[in-house]
This record gives structure tokens, C-alpha cells and sequence, in this order.
């Protein structure tokens, strides 16, 4: 079922998020568990909640290619060029693209806390326009499934209830979700990709 195009164009999910709040809402693969990705607290807290390996990054949700520059990446021509393969949406050519997250290098120790000594983050440009137009709004998310460690993710927002009570400040329900994990990409310095999930 296709999510109603309105679910993230809700004032108080914008305020929470902004205020450094957390949210379980849909994302445009499954229900994730979200909250600010420039802020460390709120990072660390998802972790807690989740009982998250704290080894294991998480994957970054953004409004746009650009919004990568709040990261510190250096992006060659080539790197550009193939991201923006992956996250132009033309509905006229592909309404329903797959949802595909990018690795990236990222050296810098600032950003430690989100990349848990990988020294790599994973970025992805969700095709929703609503979607993209809530992160232009608040900032980058952290997104991981909305489930803790080891358990399947939530379907539903009962489901994710049961799971986080609550530990987190919101819930957007928007029904079932019987998504799939995004496929992750690790894009090189030339360009070039490599397919690290499917």
C-alpha cells in the first residue's frame, strides 16, 4: 500500500525533531527509529534505545545531494556524477525507484560518534518528495529499522510501541509497512560502486 503523501507534514513531528526529539515514523522503506544525526546526544540515545551495536553505523537520511556538506566530504566530479544517478527522481521515467544508500568515506574524527570508527558513513536521498521536504526542514536523520537489535522490524506502529513504549517522544502511524531494507552501494574515489547489500 502506498504511504499517503501527507504522513510527514505534520508540525509536531517537525518540532520534536528540531527540538532533538525522537520518532518512530515510516521512512520511505520501512518504519525507522529517527532523530537528528548532527547531534551526538540524540545519536547516542537511538543507540540506547534500540541496544544498537555500537560498532554498527547507522544510515543518514537527507533532502539532497548537498546536504552532504554538513559532513566534510570532498566529493570528486565523479563521486557527483554517480550520486546523482542514484538520487534524480523523474516520476515520468520511474515513480517507484529503488531506495539505494551510498557509503562514503568520511576520515573525520568530529563525525566519530555516527560513523562508530568505520571511518565511513551511508547517505540516502529518499525519492518522496514530503519525505525529502521533512529533512530539508530538519536536518539529516539518523534512521535505523524501528525494532531493537535482533528482533524484525516493526510492521506497525503497535508493534514498535511494544518494542520502545515510551522511550521515544512520537509515533507517525502510517498503517502497515512491509517494506524492504534499502540497497547499499560503496561508492569509490573514481566513482565507481561496489554492491554491498542488494
Amino acid at each position: 500500500m502506498p504511504l499517503p503523501q501527507n504522513v510527514w507534514d505534520h508540525d509536531n513531528l517537525v518540532k520534536a525533531l528540531k527540538e532533538n526529539g525522537i520518532a518512530v515514523m515510516p521512512t520511505d522503506t520501512l518504519y525507522g527509529i529517527v532523530g537528528k544525526a548532527e547531534n551526538r546526544e540524540v545519536v547516542e540515545r537511538i543507540y540506547a534505545i534500540r541496544k544498537r551495536n555500537p560498532e554498527k553505523p547507522c544510515i543518514i537520511l537527507i533532502g539532497a545531494i548537498s546536504e552532504l556538506e554538513k559532513f566534510s566530504f570532498a566529493l570528486s566530479l565523479e563521486q557527483k556524477n554517480t550520486l546523482k544517478k542514484y538520487w534524480s527522481f523523474d516520476s515520468a521515467q520511474d515513480p517507484r525507484p529503488e531506495p539505494v544508500s551510498v557509503i562514503l568515506d568520511c576520515p573525520d574524527e568530529k563525525f566519530a560518534y555516527l560513523h562508530r570508527g568505520t571511518k565511513t558513513l551511508a547517505f540516502r536521498v529518499p525519492a518522496l518528495p514530503s519525505l525529502r521536504a521533512l529533512l530539508l526542514k530538519v536536518g539529516p536523520l539518523v534512521a535505523p529499522s524501528a525494532n531493537p537489535e535482533g528482533l524484525p522490524p516493526a510492521q506497525n506502529i503497535s508493534q514498535a510501541k511494544g518494542y520502545f513504549g515510551d522511550s521515544v517522544d512520537m509515533y507517525i502511524d502510517a498503517g502497515e509497512l512491509r517494506g524492504k531494507a534499502s540497497k547499499i552501494i560503496r561508492l569509490h574515489k573514481d566513482g565507481s560502486g561496489s554492491i554491498i547489500r542488494g
